[in-house]
């Protein structure tokens, strides 16, 4: 009988013992994650941080003119889709006034059908009197021919009515998912710019953000606002629909930005613009990319006050040309409408819309 004998250990190396040693780096560098002394993220200069902000925040504008595209968009689906619904209606009372009028004539006909003509004839008093019954009866069956005709064509369209609905309701919902992804695009984008300057001093944020930058940007007092006016000089505005717009753009300096809001408390750029103009009997589109097509394109150099002055490749922010190179926007969350020079951001393109 064989003795039986240890196995002989074999001493690690080659692959297992990389792979041992490769575990227990793994492992040690969890543990250090887990306890909390392993490398902290990187701490971003100032600098740093308004170059990201800055890129969130546009990003987030250009969200938001998407946003606000379509939600002008869902808005007009929706009123399309009431109107669809409100003449349905009143086209399914005409039909049921007509079916209530065809079902009496048809009980008439069925409780007076048991007798023949002849019978009819013979048993009438004045049979004068019945042939020309007879002959009114023929011409009510001719109308309410008609009457069945005309029912018959009130069904086909309310049925066309309600495809239309029917396809209003699917572009609609479209549209509502789609400004759904929208604006969680947009609040991420906030959030993390939030968290950001959340992260600097007071003095640092104030840096990075401009907050007191723009001289005069918090007045609201009416001889404030012509003082800013008369300096500016949008005093010599080309015509009273730019004095106006422009009035109203002071009028709302210190206003809070709001993204998706077109006043009277609260703007986003295209917003602001839309309100100003509005104000003075213009009707702009909702958004900066439909705003530039408006009006006559102007230069750089031919800019006067009231003019629309656009802003990144994109066309995602838009001003109130004011004179005196400066404009007065919304410019993101971190400030309020604001006066700001002209140069502050590319320039992309402007337009005269007065």
């Amino acid at each position: 009988m064989a003795a039986h004998r240890k196995p002989r250990q074999r001493a690690i190396g080659g692959p297992t013992a990389r792979t041992a040693v490769t575990l227990a780096l793994a492992g040690t560098a969890t543990a250090t994650g887990f306890d909390g002394t392993g490398h902290a993220e990187p701490q971003l200069t100032p600098a740093q941080v308004k170059a990201k902000v800055d890129q969130l925040y546009q990003a987030a504008e250009t969200a938001t003119e998407k946003y606000d595209g379509g939600k002008e968009e869902a808005d007009s689906a929706q009123r399309r889709l009431n109107a669809l619904r409100d003449e349905t209606a009143r086209k399914q009372d005409r039909l049921n006034s007509a079916r209530d009028a065809l079902g009496s004539f048809a009980t008439a006909q069925y409780r007076d059908g048991g007798f023949a003509p002849a019978v009819q004839l013979a048993l009438s008093g004045d049979p004068d009197r019945y042939l020309d019954d007879t002959a009114f009866a023929e011409w009510v069956g001719d109308r309410q021919a008609t009457a069945v005709s005309q029912v018959r064509e009130q069904l086909r369209e309310i049925e066309q009515l309600r495809g239309a609905a029917r396809v209003e309701l699917t572009s609609l919902r479209s549209r509502q998912a789609q400004l759904k992804r929208q604006k969680k695009t947009i609040t991420t984008k906030l959030d993390e710019a939030r968290r950001l300057l959340a992260g600097l001093t007071a003095r640092q944020r104030a840096a990075v953000t401009g907050d007191g930058a723009a001289p005069g940007h918090a007045s609201r007092s009416a001889s404030g606002t012509r003082r800013a006016l008369d300096q500016s000089g949008s005093a010599t505005a080309p015509n009273a629909r730019a004095a106006a717009a422009i009035s109203y753009a002071y009028a709302k300096l210190g206003s809070p930005y709001v993204w998706g809001a077109a006043g009277p408390n609260a703007f986003d750029c295209s917003g602001l613009v839309q309100a100003a103009y509005r104000s003075a009997g213009i009707s702009l589109p909702r958004t900066t990319y439909a705003q530039i097509d408006v009006g006559q394109r102007v230069s750089r150099s031919e800019l006067q006050p009231g003019d629309l002055v656009f802003f990144y490749s994109g066309v995602s922010h838009v001003g109130i040309y004011v004179g005196n190179g400066q404009i007065i926007h919304a410019p993101n969350p971190s400030a309020p409408v604001r006066l700001a020079p002209v140069d502050l951001m590319p320039f992309a393109g402007a337009t005269r819309v007065a």
